[in-house]
């Protein structure tokens, strides 16, 4: 009878699983419509996804990132 539940039970995960990627599928296509979306209104769309990148991190952490770009764009001759 465990068995049973056992089987019952990794269905149920199983599912809920497809059930979330299905939903992330789909918010998926919604991110990609805007993006798309403000391409047509002018926006360049790599520079938005930058930004979208550099707002998730935290200050220190981007302040970290922004100052290792400097350093090798310096030792590169970018600056």
């Amino acid at each position: 009878m465990s068995d049973i539940i056992a089987a019952d039970q990794l269905r149920l995960f199983i599912e809920r699983i497809e059930r979330l990627e299905e939903e992330k599928k789909g918010m998926a296509d919604d991110i990609r419509d805007v993006y798309s979306e403000a391409k047509s209104q002018g926006y360049d769309t790599k520079t938005m996804r930058a930004i979208v990148r550099l707002r998730k991190m935290e200050k220190h952490a981007r302040d970290e990132a922004e100052a290792l770009l400097d350093t090798y764009k310096a030792a590169l001759g970018l600056s």
